[in-house]
């Protein structure tokens, strides 16, 4: 179809049907006479959102422009019309003008140490550099910088911080100066607890949050972007280190078994957590609805859609189908909270207001 299309049917996250006028790419406040009727009854929800998605990122490091292409069709055939990268080596901002392609907020490049974190993802320095490269990339990416907060360190054979919290610190705070906000992988208990004391806005993964960051987290606003489908594997990550570091891999499954209880926790504490898959190395693109279901079976389905469409759209400060909007939106056949399956068969998808 093309032109104005008119659409009813129930607007999530409400329950009353409405009907919605979409033309040059945006809801229109009044009915349009000449417009297309897409659907006339169903559930609309705004476009998805993948929260932890790395654009322009492979397992060994950046990727050609054309697999990037691949990586964000598959995320938008899943219904993610809105993508918050979390670190990529490859310079996306082409996404950004692609109105084929979903909505793209950048990160720049993951900051880690040298020989800390996997090879030829992130800009690499020592703490003394921190500062400056946060800095750096606060200001070449879209409002958010991204940190690695722990990794393997093989001199003690487990899980350990790479920064000092001081150090931290003053990159968060370097970091809000620019205005932007900064996130981090943290698997374990010390770099989560350590970087929650020091302002951050959000974390990545969260396996190893205690019960008292918990609650700072939910009294300072500090979101959470779990990756479920990621902490699922974490026995696929912990498996080669069975031998030669058997502590890093004793923590990994640890952390693994008690995952949903950890994560369950922050729900009911009133963490606000939104849906991210990780894709980009070993996770494949596409996977958000996946991603919705496992959030389901530790938040129930309305709060795992919410985190994956109206609410995750209003934390990064996206449209949510008010007059004015951009239309990105999905049509079902019935109420995701009542039935997850039905994100698996949309009636119809629409992004700038064009119908996929």
């Amino acid at each position: 179809m093309s032109g104005a299309l008119h659409i009813r049917g129930h607007l999530l996250p409400g329950d009353e049907v409405v009907d919605l006028w979409i033309a040059d790419g945006v809801l229109h406040p009044e009915p349009i006479p000449s417009a297309d009727s897409l659907a006339t009854e169903g559930w609309v929800i705004p476009g998805l959102v993948d929260a932890h998605c790395h654009i322009g990122l492979g397992p060994e490091g950046a990727v050609s422009a054309e697999t990037a292409r691949a990586q964000a069709q598959a995320d938008l055939a899943a219904g993610t019309m809105l993508i918050r990268d979390a670190g990529s080596p490859s310079d996306t901002r082409w996404v950004q003008a692609d109105d084929a392609l979903p909505r793209l907020l950048r990160a720049g490049r993951h900051v880690a140490r040298p020989k800390r974190y996997l090879r030829n993802l992130g800009a690499e320095v020592e703490p003394e550099d921190l500062v400056a490269q946060v800095r750096h990339e606060a200001r070449s990416g879209d409002g958010w910088v991204k940190l690695v907060g722990d990794w393997i360190d093989r001199s003690v054979g487990d899980l350990a911080p790479l920064w000092p919290a001081d150090v931290a610190a003053s990159a968060i705070a370097v970091a809000h100066e620019e205005g932007a906000r900064v996130t981090a992988h943290c698997f374990g208990e010390q770099s989560v607890a350590e970087l929650v004391a020091a302002g951050i806005d959000c974390i990545e993964h969260g396996t190893g949050m205690s019960d008292d960051v918990i609650a700072q987290m939910a009294e300072r606003g500090t979101a959470l972007v779990p990756t479920m489908i990621n902490l699922a594997r974490f026995p696929q990550y912990a498996a080669p280190a069975r031998e030669k570091f058997p502590a890093y891999f004793a923590h990994m499954t640890d952390l693994y078994e008690r995952r949903r209880e950890t994560i369950g926790k922050a729900v009911e504490a009133g963490v606000a957590v939104y849906a991210g898959t990780d894709a980009g190395t070993v996770v494949p693109h596409g996977c958000v609805r996946e991603e919705i279901e496992e959030l389901a079976a530790v938040g129930g389905a309305e709060f795992a859609v919410g985190a994956a469409s109206w609410r995750a759209r209003a934390w990064l400060g996206a449209d949510i189908l008010t007059p004015g909007a951009s239309a990105d939106l999905i049509v079902l056949d019935a109420d995701p909270r009542a039935d997850l399956s039905t994100l698996y068969r949309p009636v119809a998808r629409v992004l700038r207001g064009r119908v996929l």
